[in-house]
This record gives structure tokens, C-alpha cells and sequence, in this order.
């Protein structure tokens, strides 16, 4: 400190005072002699030593500590934002990383819990700044009252320290930004179940907080029970930190329950968390320890439209959803919506996964449900239910309509008209969406079934093209399946029969032969009752494709002679082109291969002359024709014809067709003695294959290995 003084006729003289003081000042007109300062020694100003103590058993989080430790680095002044929902370890992290780094910080580390979810009026900038002052040895008397003056303050003290400041639990970034050092060397780490995005005008970088994986959580639970006990019960410990989601506070709860109870196996609480119903509850042991509190205390803090938003997503019965389904179960327009997703997001009850995807925690959506059953009526849950199973109906019949224009299809009233429903440019786009939609569109079919099973058979038929271009043999089964308990459920004798004939064809690919009879037999004679002619031939064709599978290639080919007859007097020129190419293939592998041929060429005109082009079943003729030459041992026309239908079957996307494109040109290469070729084209078919989850897959691959030799 510096200090001027002179008498109040020296004109040129003035009083001044620089430099930071502490304590009182005592101004002199005029000094007289030597100038004595005495200090008591202990009085000089602590340094601040805040923080709380390092978290017990605190496990991984590596790649966030590297993270923060990346921020520090830089070299300017540090502003880390760890966002998370409650009891996601937020606060282990940053003091687990305060702790690593304090000794980095001279001039002290200060520490304040701001409430902003505690359940209290949280804890004002003015009442933190004044904390702050006061650590940093302004006397109490001394502390402004008004924020303004606080923060100058605050600012001039801080100015050139280094100092690690930690805000836990904060609300909003108005309450944080007083309370930033003045300093580049300082390091400040806010927790925060909000995102508290606008701090990033301040220099704030956004750390999202994410549960904790698998191995990580079981080994929190093993550092608190004991190894041992956790060892001999591996198993059920992974599926205990699956039930807790991974979220810390959760495997706390269930740790403590163990160590409180110390001849209970780990699998007994496994079985109390089971319930969903009751899961919450087992999880909230105390006010201190619960998970249910956690998320209250940040339900609370919506809005009402963000709290609606909240309960009416949590309905959805997928993992993941985009907000177009979010903007037709609301009722709002998507601009509007994507607000309110944004909300939930930056309060941490929902994740966002990749753009536009999200998803709840599994506790939180638990949180959100019972919300829903508390509060909203059951009329109202059930109808938010519905129309989100309807979007996804919606959407897939848009899809249906373009990839498989040309099948037959029963009508659907929707109980509300949904809206943002999706449009596609092409089969492509159309094929995707199914894919992205998948597990949502099979768990949208389980979840109507109890109560809605018109709507579960819809769910299911609506899956067709992409189970015939993508295959999905194992998720077609219980689709399939599905789809027959809810006909017959729904009391619909043509949903029953056609959902039959789609269970025999996938049974006779698996290779599960008296399956797929049974069920070709009751469709037809299902059929045959309702006075369906195309039903009963659709399930003819399915048996004579069984007899072809099982090497009853003769009865195939009588069969199927039959059903082009068949097909021809009904008018059905698709069923009749299907007929063609399967009769034909029959003859072929008869060695009948010019009678073959002229049925596969015939094929080839109707499908042309059909009112609705059906590019997949046509390419399948070319595939057929190639065989046929193959066969005939015309390979040189074989080879072309495979290669056309690899381009078609590459147009139409279906990796099944490309697999049996690459295997009949494979076939042609082995016969002009061009092995290279050959089995590159069958290693894309294995590859193919297996990737459909193929009952062919294992046959192809041994003809790879012994065409490959020692390669494989």
C-alpha cells in the first residue's frame, strides 16, 4: 500500500491510497515524524480452504477428469459447466478434480452450495458474493450491500489471484456470472442440472455428465461391499447397476441396503428392483438418499407445458424418439416443441442422443410415468399412448405405400389424425426410416396389443417391406407371431390367415420345416372358409416353396403349375408373375431348363405391364434367369444376367437379392476357373448373410472355405 498526505494548505498536495487494504485506514492532515505500523501476526487473512472433503469410492469418470485437465490447460481462465440429472455424480466429479488440482491454486479454493434444486429458495449472488468477500478477509461490516458494489468488489480483490472456485448445484448462469474470479489463473467449475448454456458467452465449456458404464458401476458397488461379495455374484451385480441405470446415487442406495444387511445376496435385491412400480420407492430409502426426491425437486422446476411435455414423452414405449412424434402426441406445431424438448434437455431429464434423437434415463422416465399416473387422468394417459402408436402407423404406411405399392392392405381409422407425419422422396429414404424406426415400431406392437389389437396387427403387417428387403429373420418371428395373437385377438379371420402365411414363409427360411406347414395349412384353410381365393393361393405358394426348400422339387413344380393357372383366371397378374419365377426356378432345378427359362421370361412381361412397378420381384428374375443359364451351363449369358441383377438389386437395397446376385456370379467365375473372383463375390454373400442372420449363411461359408482353401 501506498500513502500520500499533506497539509490543507499545500496546494499540490493530495491524499491518495492505492493497493488493496484490509482493515481500518486512518487518514492524517499533516504527519510529523516517523510513521510506526504495528500488526497483530494473527491477523493476517487466511487462505481460503473450501472445498469439501474428496468423495469416498469415486470410480472412472477418466476421459471427463482428462477433460477438465484439457480446460485448465488452455490457459485462460477455466469455466467448466458439468450438467447432469440429479444424482448423476456431478459433484464427486468436480471435487474429485478440485482435489487433484488445489495445490495449482495459492490463493485458496472456495466453495458454495447455491441450491438451486434443493428444495429452498436457492441461494441468492449477493448472499454467495457475500460468503466470498468474507473468505477473503473482508470484514463483515465491510461487505456492500448492493450486488454491484459486492461484485467490484470482488473483482478488484480477485484481480491476478489464483484461485479454484466450485458454485455446486446452481440454477441459472445470472446467479454464477457474479461470482467469477477476475483473474486468467483462476479456475471456476460450476454442477448444475441445468446446461446453463448461456455461460457460454463467458468462456463456459459444457461438460454433459453421463451415467456411469457398466464395469464402472459394478465397480463402485464392489469398493463399498467388499470384492468378495461382489465376486461370487457377478452376474447378478451387472444386472443391479443395469436396474440402477448407472446412475450413482442409485448404486449408493442399493450399496448401503446391501452393507445394512450383510447376508443378503446381491440377486435379493435385484429381485426387489424388478418391479418397475415399485422400483422409485426401493430406491428412496430417506430424504437424504433418494432418487425419487432427486427427480422431484427438478420436476418442480418446469414450467407447466415443459411439465406435460415431460409425462406425455415418457409414454413413449421405444428407447429412442425424434420430436416429430413429440409435436402429435402434444398437439403443438414441431418449432414449438423443439423448444419445449429443448427445455427438457437443458434441465437434464432427457438426453440427447445424435440430432434430433433423445432419449429418457430409465429412472427418469419411471419418474416421468408415475407423474403421468399421478396427475394426468387415465382417459388422458391412454389416448397420449395412442397416438403415439399411431404416429408410428402413420408413418410406416407412408413408407409401406412407397417401397410395396402394389399389396393388398386393410383399412386403419385412427382415433386422432396425426400430424408431422413423415414423407418420403423414394423407396431409399423410405427403407431407411423403417430402419431408423425399428425397435420403436416392434415395441409400439407390443404395447398396443392388450388393449388396441387392430392396431397391433397393423404395427406388424406394416413391417413387411423392410422385413422383405432388410430380412430381420429373428425380429420377423415375433412380429409375425404378434401379429396372429392380434388378429385373432381383433376376431379378423383375413388378419389371421395373412399374418399365418407370413409366419410359414419365415419358418421355412429358418429351417423350421413342421412349423412352417402348420401354419401355411391353417392359412389356407383359413382362407378357404372366408371364400379368399388370393388368401388360399398365397398360402399354396408359401407350401410349394416349403416343398422346394425340402427338396420336394417335383411336388414344387406341380404346385406351382397350378397356381399360374390359378393366378391367370383370377386376373392376378402379380401373384401370377411370382408363380412364373417360382415354377420356373422348379423346372430348372429339374433340368427342364428351356421350359424354366420361358416361365422366368414371362415373369419378366408381366411385371412390366403391372399398373405399379415392383422393382425388387422383378430383379428377382433376373436372379432366376442367371441360375437358369448356370444350370444350362451357358455361363458367358449367365455372367451377364448376374450382373444386371446385382445393379438391380443394388437399386432396390435389399441385401438378400445382392447375396444371391454375388453367389450365382461367384458360381460363374468358379466355372471359368477364375477363383479369385469367385470368392471374393461369396465372401460378400457370407458377408451379406450373415449380417441378415441367414439359415444360409453357414451353407455358403463352407463352400467359401473349401473354394478359398487355406485362405480362410
Amino acid at each position: 500500500m501506498r500513502v500520500h498526505s499533506g497539509g490543507a494548505m499545500d496546494a499540490d498536495v493530495q491524499n491518495e491510497i492505492s493497493g488493496s487494504v484490509q482493515g481500518g485506514v486512518v487518514q492524517a492532515g499533516v504527519v510529523h515524524g516517523d510513521v510506526h505500523i504495528h500488526s497483530d501476526g494473527d491477523s493476517a487473512v487466511p487462505i481460503p480452504q473450501q472445498l469439501l472433503p474428496a468423495p469416498a469410492h469415486f470410480t472412472d469418470r477418466a476421459s471427463d477428469l482428462a477433460e477438465l485437465d484439457g480446460m485448465f490447460a488452455a490457459g485462460e481462465r477455466m469455466l467448466a459447466v458439468l450438467a447432469g440429472p440429479g444424482g448423476i455424480g456431478k459433484t464427486a466429479l468436480a471435487l474429485q478434480w478440485a482435489h487433484r488440482v488445489h495445490d495449482r491454486f495459492p490463493d485458496g479454493q472456495i466453495y458454495v452450495d447455491l441450491g438451486g434444486f434443493g428444495g429452498e429458495t436457492p441461494v441468492s449472488s449477493e448472499e454467495a458474493l457475500g460468503l466470498f468477500l468474507r473468505s477473503l478477509g473482508v470484514a463483515p461490516q465491510r461487505v456492500p450491500a448492493d450486488l454491484a458494489e459486492q461484485a467490484a468488489l470482488y473483482r478488484s480483490l480477485t484481480a491476478g489471484k489464483s484461485l479454484l472456485v466450485v458454485l455446486d448445484n446452481a440454477l441459472a448462469a445470472g446467479q454464477v456470472r457474479p461470482l467469477l474470479p477476475n483473474s486468467s489463473s483462476s479456475a471456476v467449475v460450476v454442477t448444475s442440472r441445468t446446461r446453463l448454456t448461456d455461460l457460454v458467452v463467458d468462456g463456459g465449456r459444457l461438460l454433459d455428465i453421463r451415467p456411469l458404464a457398466a464395469a464402472s458401476a459394478v465397480t463402485l458397488l464392489a469398493k463399498t461391499l467388499g470384492g468378495n461379495r461382489i465376486a461370487e455374484e457377478q452376474d447378478r451385480a451387472e444386472a443391479l447397476v443395469d436396474l440402477c441405470g448407472g446412475l450413482p446415487i442409485a448404486v449408493r442406495v442399493v450399496a448401503a441396503r446391501l452393507v445394512a444387511r450383510p447376508k443378503w445376496s446381491v440377486g435379493r435385491v435385484v429381485s426387489e428392483l424388478a418391479d418397475e412400480q415399485l422400483r422409485l420407492a426401493m430406491l428412496s430409502p430417506s430424504q437424504e438418499l433418494s432418487v425419487q426426491t432427486t427427480f422431484d425437486l427438478s420436476y418442480r422446476a418446469l414450467d407447466e407445458r415443459t411439465a406435460v411435455a415431460y409425462r406425455r414423452l415418457a409414454l413413449h414405449p421405444g428407447q429412442t424418439f425424434g420430436p416429430a412424434v413429440a409435436a402429435s402426441v402434444l398437439g403443438e406445431r414441431l418449432s414449438a416443441v423443439s423448444r419445449l424438448i429443448e427445455e427438457l434437455v437443458d434441465s437434464s431429464l432427457l438426453e440427447e442422443v445424435a440430432e434430433d434423437r433423445y432419449r429418457f434415463h430409465d429412472l427418469v422416465k419411471l419418474h416421468a410415468r408415475q407423474q403421468s399416473a399421478e396427475q394426468d387422468s387415465r382417459e388422458d394417459g391412454d389416448a397420449a399412448l395412442r397416438q403415439v402408436l399411431e404416429w408410428y402407423l402413420a408413418g410406416a404406411m407412408v413408407a409401406d405405400r412407397v417401397v410395396t405399392p402394389h399389396r393388398r392392405r386393410l383399412d386403419y381409422v385412427f382415433s386422432v389424425e396425426p400430424t408431422e407425419v413423415p414423407q418420403f422422396a423414394d423407396r431409399d429414404e423410405a427403407l431407411c426410416w423403417l430402419e431408423l424406426e425399428r425397435q420403436n415400431l416392434i415395441t409400439a406392437g407390443q404395447a398396443s396389443l392388450a388393449g388396441w389389437p387392430d392396431l397391433a396387427w397393423h404395427l406388424s403387417d406394416v413391417l413387411w417391406p423392410l422385413l422383405l428387403h432388410r430380412k430381420h429373420y429373428h425380429d420377423r418371428i415375433e412380429i409375425d407371431l404378434r401379429g396372429v395373437e392380434a388378429a385373432r385377438r381383433w376376431g379378423n379371420a383375413f388378419a389371421e390367415a395373412d399374418m399365418l402365411k407370413r409366419l410359414g414363409r419365415v419358418c421355412t427360411t429358418l429351417g423350421r420345416h413342421g412349423e412352417a406347414e402348420r401354419h401355411l395349412r391353417a392359412s389356407a384353410a383359413i382362407a378357404a372358409a372366408g371364400g379368399d381365393q388370393r388368401g388360399v393361393a398365397d398360402a399354396r405358394e408359401g407350401l410349394a416353396l416349403l416343398y422346394a426348400e425340402t427338396d420336394r422339387v417335383s411336388d414344387a413344380a406341380a404346385e406351382f403349375a397350378e397356381l399360374v393357372e390359378l393366378n391367370r383366371a383370377l386376373d392376378a397378374d402379380r401373384g401370377l408373375a411370382l408363380s412364373l419365377i417360382h415354377l420356373g426356378t422348379a423346372l430348372s432345378r429339374l433340368g427342364r431348363d428351356a421350359e424354366g427359362l420361358a416361365h422366368l421370361a414371362e415373369a419378366k412381361v408381366v411385371f412390366d405391364r403391372l399398373p405399379e412397378p415392383d422393382a425388387y420381384n422383378k430383379a428377382r428374375v433376373f436372379v432366376a434367369q442367371a441360375w437358369a443359364h448356370c444350370r444350362a451351363q451357358d455361363f458367358v449369358r449367365a455372367g451377364e444376367v448376374a450382373e444386371e441383377a446385382l445393379a438391380m438389386m443394388r437399386e432396390v437395397g435389399s441385401h438378400e437379392g445382392l447375396a444371391h446376385s454375388h453367389e450365382v456370379i461367384a458360381e460363374v467365375a468358379h466355372h471359368r476357373g477364375d477363383d479369385a473372383t469367385a470368392v471374393e463375390h461369396l465372401r460378400q454373400a457370407v458377408h451379406l448373410l450373415t449380417s441378415l442372420g441367414s439359415s444360409r449363411a453357414s451353407t455358403v461359408s463352407d463352400r467359401l472355405r473349401s473354394w478359398a482353401g487355406d485362405d480362410e
